[in-house]
């Protein structure tokens, strides 16, 4: 049997083990444990180890809220990284920093989905980032730094250009991925001053349209606390349990709307903590700090689903059921103002009330905040490659269509993993397979070189790739909500909007 592989970095020397061709390293600490002293800080360098140290198990995952949660418990060791090489005793190879998604709310760089095997296949070393979610990395606290969950993944990436040599990556050749709030993650370090020089290149899914303003981002705080009986404040919740403070911001998720109707938009979708629009970690929104030309474009490859909301209304059991008044009251509150509701109505006159409805929740939270990103980064001077992907999961009978998360088993290779099961069945279809051949193609040229294998898109010609069967490079087509939403990009959420 074949000698494990192992890598000295500046902490200290990991053992990983060899699997499909590829170095895996799991569970390597870039951060100190955040608890106990650190509980809510900025994060701390991991500190050194003597002798060797096993990374064959994947790290635990800070603590998870919402009505999916991926693991629980597995102690406290939460900001680590799974490094996947083909080769550690290489030089120079381009590097796939990967930040999971999860509404801000859960996160697992090991869930299957993103087995780096077929990345590292075709010559890429892929990082996945564990990082703090929910109340632990975005509630806004008085005597804590905002938006802890990218502070850690500034973090992860201090450490990525540090040490990402010994897995034989090129620490100037960082490109910095992730999907839904993970795509969200990555519009934020775009645009932050600490962020800068640590990656080259972005890659971004659906990247959601939510922002808080401090306003509200202190009243969800002052309602979490109070339920628990604390203080709104660093030092009284850090003596809360983090997985009883996790489950809280469950409870309150699930009562939304409910009595918190002055939380606006908010409170439509569930989540009840989120990024700050702060002023210091976070001092804009991205589309305004790359469109105001307050940070630099880059090489962007960006893009979304065609049916964006369907995998909500679906898993929640609601499709089909949606009613004329839910259809006013989302074109009310996320359609853009002023005018916003009654140009879709026009755009879309044959549309019944949950079409509508649909149409607006997969525009306002995922797609043009994807398209307003694009354009922003080449209006800043970056390329920007656009994408859709319309292929339909064969799940429910074909209910999901081209829905959120799709993209993520495609992407990666991983028809097999238990998601990618769970949307395109055990046997996936010769399109299901043609076209992830082609994303995980452009995923590997665009880290490689900055094309993916189509246009670019711009102001002359805001061409997109649409994934599909028959895949094909189109105007942009979503063309309809794409002049709706022309002269205006996403807001943050605040009190009443």
């Amino acid at each position: 049997m074949a000698d494990q592989p192992k890598v000295r970095t500046a902490e200290g020397v990991s053992e990983g083990r060899w699997r499909q061709g590829c170095a895996e390293f799991r569970g390597v600490p870039y951060a100190e444990p955040p608890v106990g002293a650190l509980r809510f800080a900025a994060p701390v360098p991991a500190r050194g180890w003597e002798g060797t140290r096993q990374a064959v198990e994947p790290g635990p995952t800070a603590p998870q809220s919402g009505p999916v949660q991926t693991r629980r418990g597995g102690g406290t060791d939460w900001l680590t990284l799974d490094i996947g090489t083909p080769d550690p005793g290489a030089a120079g190879l381009p590097v796939l920093v990967w930040i999971p998604g999860g509404g801000y709310l859960t996160a697992d760089a090991s869930d299957p989905m993103y087995d780096p095997a077929a990345l590292a296949a075709a010559g890429i070393v892929v990082v996945s980032v564990n990082y703090r979610v929910g109340a632990e990395g975005f509630a806004l606290l008085d005597g804590a730094p905002a938006n802890r969950g990218f502070l850690d993944q500034i973090a992860a990436l201090r450490w990525v250009r540090r040490n990402i040599a010994a897995f034989g990556g090129d620490p100037e050749r960082v490109t910095v991925a992730g999907q839904s709030a993970g795509a969200g993650s990555v519009a934020a370090l775009l645009t932050m001053e600490r962020a800068r020089g640590l990656f080259r290149r972005a890659v971004a899914h659906s990247v959601p349209g939510v922002h808080l303003t401090r306003e509200l981002a202190e009243r969800v705080t002052w309602t979490l606390a109070h339920r628990l009986g604390a203080a709104p404040t660093a030092a009284a919740l850090a003596a809360v349990d983090p997985w009883r403070l996790a489950d809280e911001v469950t409870a309150l998720g699930a009562e939304l709307p409910g009595p918190y109707g002055e939380w606006g938009r908010l409170a439509r979708i569930g989540v009840a903590v989120g990024p700050v629009v702060d002023g210091e970690v976070l001092p804009e929104s991205p589309w305004t700090a790359l469109g105001a030309g307050r940070a630099a474009g880059t090489e962007l490859l960006v893009g979304h689903t065609r049916d964006e909301f369907r995998l909500f209304s679906v898993m929640s059991g609601r499709a089909g059921t949606f009613t004329d008044e839910e259809a006013r009251t989302a074109l009310d509150l996320f359609a853009p103002r002023p005018g916003g509701a009654d140009a879709y109505r026009a755009a879309f006159p044959r549309a019944t009330a949950e079409d509508l409805l649909e149409t607006v929740y997969s525009d306002a939270l995922f797609r043009m905040p994807s398209l307003c990103l694009a354009r922003a980064n080449a209006a800043a001077g970056g390329t920007s490659y656009l994408f859709e992907l319309a292929l339909a999961a064969p799940a429910f009978g074909g209910a999901l269509g081209a829905c959120h998360s799709l993209d993520v088993p495609l992407a990666f290779g991983t028809l097999d993993s238990p998601n990618g099961v769970g949307l395109l069945g055990e046997h996936p279809t010769a399109a299901a397979r043609a076209v992830s051949r082609e994303l995980l193609r452009a995923w590997t040229d665009f880290v490689t070189s900055g094309d993916p294998g189509w246009p670019a898109a711009g102001p002359d010609a805001w061409t997109a790739r649409v994934l599909d069967a028959d895949s094909r490079t189109r105007p942009y087509p979503e063309e309809a909500s794409a002049r709706i939403w022309e002269r205006y990009r996403p807001t943050p959420f605040g009190l009443g909007e």
